[in-house]
């Protein structure tokens, strides 16, 4: 793969990590307790380029965080110099929660977004190093592996061509270089011009479509998590959103919208659009659609930026840990659109769970309670009954 461009690496913690259900990972370390305390699995795969592969993890239902780094080799510590002389694939750290997605669903969505008929490499990128790989810790794990493959292998999805990814035991994992992280955020514009050039999106859009984004197979997701139905995904079309490409994102945004969102940029306080907006609604992704936050748990914080408590369901946003302030900050981003929208930090009401999530009202785009119903959001109207509407909760988010 050829990287040239990639700018010198920071200076990155380079933890060791070979089992499945851990402690803390130094990526998680910025993450909000209320995420941080629920159940957590961990899962290794290869798909070729890690940043791609990073990309398309962080977009699957109930994933918490991805790392990119390298597994499979002889050698302790490998880097991006010497890792495939080491015997390494470039490979993804998977962190999730086992009550929203199993081990196989996350297979599935593997096989989905690689070309799995390819033992050899992946598009541009040739060589063992960039070979798609399901790493397995248990027999049960070996066994749903080998039985998503087969269950997809059945579809006939690729012509005759038999799926060839391979399933090996887990070995160590090494996160790799700082740089490396969240690549597609920091260097936006030379990763998408990377994407689209290796043929990876043409390629899963021709065999998969908007399946790609679906978890389609029995025992993908728990019982408890089957919800999204086919009906419910028709119902929220931001399930199955498609990021447009940086030059359509300028056409359909405000140069301040694109900025935030596509840029990680940030808007003046005290001049945007909701940092004292006090009507009742929700927030959604101004790109995806998304819904974000409501507006029973956004309070005045006296920033000048609109702050809210929490999201509005634990799985609407994705954080990342930011380091352009040369401290570590806790970012913000939108699971499905990928926009940017704020930061996190611990200084919110103790009341209600200690947490600002300082976001920009240029990545977001409010829908009033009264429209939920004719904007498709009907859904969210319940969270607004009862003893929401009450003066005493009123007040407190003003």
């Amino acid at each position: 793969m050829i990287r040239k461009f990639v700018a010198a690496p920071l200076v990155f913690s380079l933890l060791v990590i070979a089992g499945s259900r851990l402690p803390l990972l130094a990526q998680e370390s910025a993450i909000p307790e209320e995420n941080s305390s629920a159940e957590r699995a961990s899962a290794i795969f290869a798909g070729g380029c890690f940043w791609c592969v990073e990309t398309d993890f962080e977009k699957c239902p109930g994933v918490v965080d991805v790392i990119s780094g390298y597994s499979g080799g002889r050698t302790k510590n490998p880097t991006y110099e010497n890792y495939s002389s080491g015997g390494h694939r470039e490979v993804v750290f998977v962190m999730y929660d086992p009550t929203q997605v199993t081990y196989a669903g996350l297979v599935e969505w593997l096989v989905k977004h690689v070309d799995a008929t390819d033992p050899a490499g992946q598009f541009k990128d040739r060589g063992k190093q960039y070979s798609p790989a399901i790493y397995y810790e248990t027999p049960e794990e070996k066994q749903a592996a080998e039985r998503v493959i087969a269950a997809l292998d059945a579809q006939k999805i690729f012509k005759g061509k038999k799926i060839g990814v391979a399933v090996e035991p887990r070995e160590t994992f090494w996160p790799a270089e700082e740089y490396h992280q969240d690549y597609h955020t920091k260097n936006a514009f030379k990763y998408n011009i990377f994407r689209l050039s290796s043929g990876r999106d043409a390629f899963v859009y021709r065999h998969w479509g908007e399946r790609a984004s679906t978890l389609e197979l029995p025992g993908s997701r728990p019982e408890s998590a089957n919800a999204d139905s086919e009906e419910s995904r028709e119902e929220r079309p931001w399930l199955t959103f498609r990021k447009p490409s940086p030059m359509e994102l300028k056409r359909q945004l405000s140069p301040m919208q694109f900025k935030v969102t596509q840029l990680d940029g940030t808007e003046p306080q005290f001049q945007n659009a909701y940092w004292d907006n006090k009507r009742d609604g929700i927030y959604v992704d101004v790109v995806s659609g998304a819904p974000l936050f409501t507006s029973l748990d956004k309070y005045k914080s006296g920033t000048g930026w609109p702050s809210f408590v929490k999201p509005i369901t634990p799985d609407a946003v994705v954080f990342k840990t930011d380091y352009k302030m040369l401290y570590p900050r806790t970012e913000v981003r939108s699971r499905y659109g990928d926009s940017h929208l704020g930061h996190v930090f611990n200084d919110g009401p103790r009341s209600r769970g200690g947490k600002r999530y300082c976001m920009n009202s240029a990545a977001l785009r409010f829908i009033p309670k009264e429209d939920l119903e004719k904007e498709g959001y009907g859904e969210f109207l319940r969270l607004f009954q009862a003893d929401l509407n009450s003066q005493a909760r009123k007040d407190s988010r003003r």
